[in-house]
C-alpha cells in the first residue's frame, strides 16, 4: 500500500493560523514604528528652538527673559512650517517651557515638552524631556 505525500487539511489550517496571526501583531507594530519615525520630525524641530533659548539664556541669565519668539530670535510660524507633522508650539511664559503637539492624525497629538532649568548658582542650563511622546509603552514615540 502506497501512502501519498503531502499535507492534511487541518495542518494547513494551523500554519495559516499562525501566518494571521503573526500578520496581525507585525502590522500593529510597523504602525508604531512608522509613528516614531515621523516624530523625529517634531524632535529635530525642536533642537534650533532649543538652541535659541540656551543663546537667549547665556546672554540674560533667566529664563524669563528668553520665553516670547521675538526674545528668542526665532518666528513660530519657521518652525510650525518646518514640518507638516508639528499641529503647534507655543513657549510658555515666565519658564519658557516648549511645547510641541503633534499631528492630530498622523501622531495623535502627541506631545514633546522640553522644560529649561537654569542654575543661577553655576550658570548652567539643563533640560528635561516629558509628554505624551513618552507616558504609554506601547506607543513611545520620543
Amino acid at each position: 500500500m502506497t501512502r501519498e505525500k503531502g499535507f492534511t487539511l487541518l495542518e494547513l489550517m494551523i500554519v495559516m493560523a499562525i501566518i494571521g496571526v503573526l500578520a496581525g501583531i507585525s502590522a500593529q507594530m510597523v504602525g508604531t514604528y512608522t509613528k516614531r519615525s515621523k516624530f523625529s520630525e517634531i524632535v529635530l524641530a525642536a533642537v534650533p528652538v532649543k538652541r535659541a533659548i540656551e543663546n537667549c539664556i547665556t546672554v540674560n541669565f533667566n529664563t524669563s527673559s528668553c520665553d516670547t519668539w521675538s526674545e528668542i530670535g526665532i518666528t513660530q510660524a519657521q518652525i510650525t512650517t518646518a514640518s507638516d507633522l508639528i499641529d503647534s508650539v507655543t513657549i510658555a511664559n515666565g519658564s519658557a517651557i516648549l511645547t510641541f503637539v503633534g499631528h492630530p492624525v498622523e501622531l495623535n497629538s502627541a506631545t514633546y515638552i522640553l522644560t529649561p532649568n537654569f542654575n543661577n548658582n553655576t550658570n548652567l542650563l539643563s533640560w528635561t524631556y516629558t509628554g505624551t511622546c513618552k507616558t504609554n509603552a506601547a506607543t513611545r514615540y520620543c
